[in-house]
């Protein structure tokens, strides 16, 4: 039997909790069998460094490029400017696969507009570009939801959807995909998730360096090799092989993101 190979299709490896531990981080997964990973950035400096990290390991580490709500707080005006020049200018960069991370929280209504600026600005250029779109929308799904249909958008991916349920039909019915990563094996909330979202529109993730408290993942450094325990917690909610269910996330990986060189 052919190992399995799995995929981490929401990381931020260029975030500073990981300086200095890039390489020990990647050696680990790729025992783990991990064979591609998107590190997704949040400012001007994680764009950098993410695409510094796509040239050190080419074929295992692809980019995403974007402006997160939680910085848009100190955002400047030139700051947007550069990520967008960036972006645009590194467009034929196949190790580019996505604008990421972008979207709404509702945990800083203080900057609501500010958010929703940045956010179009973000979907504009993910529209121009043709590249799909990484979003994270914390207490804001449903008002994302409704934004999208304005947007040409090539492809959307909800990363980390936890509410309401009543949004996944919709969603699955656009083609958006849906992440979900460790809370898998432990969140009663996101098993129903993974129990109601076809396979075909799923995809996994670590989203580290966030920390996940709970068993079996308590007090470890984050990283994809979390990614074969959230494989097997996919197949045990859909009652389907891990063999297949990995085939599956390896296969969608591809199909969002245009990556052929994983296989």
């Amino acid at each position: 039997m052919m190992a399995m190979k799995f995929v981490d299709a929401h990381i931020h490896l260029s975030d500073e909790e990981y300086a200095g531990v890039v390489d020990e981080v990647l050696a680990e997964a790729k025992n783990s069998g991990l064979v591609a990973l998107v590190s997704n950035s949040m400012d001007l400096k994680t764009c950098q460094g993410t695409l510094e990290l796509t040239k050190r390991h080419p074929g295992i580490v692809y980019a995403a490029f974007g402006i997160h709500p939680l910085t848009v707080e100190d955002l400047q005006d030139d700051e947007l400017d550069k990520v967008s020049q960036l972006i645009s200018a590194q467009r034929g960069n196949e190790a580019l696969v996505a604008l990421g991370e972008i979207g709404l929280d509702s945990k800083y209504m203080d900057m609501w507009d500010k958010q929703v600026k940045v956010f179009d600005l973000m979907l504009r250029l993910a529209e121009k570009l043709s590249l799909p779109a990484i979003i994270h929308s914390r207490g804001t799904t449903v008002q994302v939801i409704d934004m999208l249909p304005s947007y040409k958008l090539k492809k959307v991916l909800l990363h980390w959807f936890s509410n309401p349920i009543s949004a996944i039909g919709k969603s699955v019915e656009r083609g958006y995909y849906i992440t979900e990563g460790p809370p898998t094996i432990y969140s009663n909330v996101i098993r129903e998730v993974v129990k109601n979202v076809p396979l075909t529109n799923l995809l996994t993730e670590t989203d580290g360096p966030v920390r996940f408290f709970k068993k079996p993942f308590e007090g470890k450094r984050t990283t994809p090799s979390f990614i074969p325990a959230v494989i097997a917690a996919f197949a045990e909610i859909k009652k389907i092989s891990v063999e297949e269910v990995a085939e599956q996330i390896l296969e969608n990986f591809q199909n969002f993101f245009n990556v052929t060189r994983v296989l």
